[in-house]
């Protein structure tokens, strides 16, 4: 196996590395907004975090807010997924090609 595939497959790690990291933290922040909104089912009062402050705010609104945040974020994950899914199939094609030259020039 040449040096540019060998750079190559730890380049797809890497990146697959980062991704993975990048799902983990948006699969958190969903879980925190989620956590917040049913918070603010129950809630007559909410606050909002500007700057340094925390401020009043509608519960409509700030619950309309954490929506949007939602949709969002959740739209950036479905685009983690794919990349990852296309990362793996990527690193699957490389490792069996490395399996391959391995073999032949173990068996050559």
């Amino acid at each position: 196996m040449d040096q540019s595939k060998v750079n190559q497959l730890q380049l797809l790690q890497q990146n697959m590395q980062v991704i993975i990291d990048q799902k983990q933290l948006l699969q958190n922040q969903l879980s925190e907004i989620d956590s917040a909104l049913d918070g603010l089912k129950d809630s007559e009062k909410a606050y909002k975090i500007v700057g340094h402050l925390m401020v009043a705010c509608p519960t409509t609104a700030l619950s309309g807010s954490l929506a949007e945040k939602k949709e969002i974020l959740s739209l950036r994950l479905k685009h983690f997924t794919a990349q990852e899914e296309k990362l793996k199939k990527d690193l699957e094609v490389l490792q069996k090609e490395a399996i391959k030259e391995f073999g032949s020039k173990k068996n050559g």
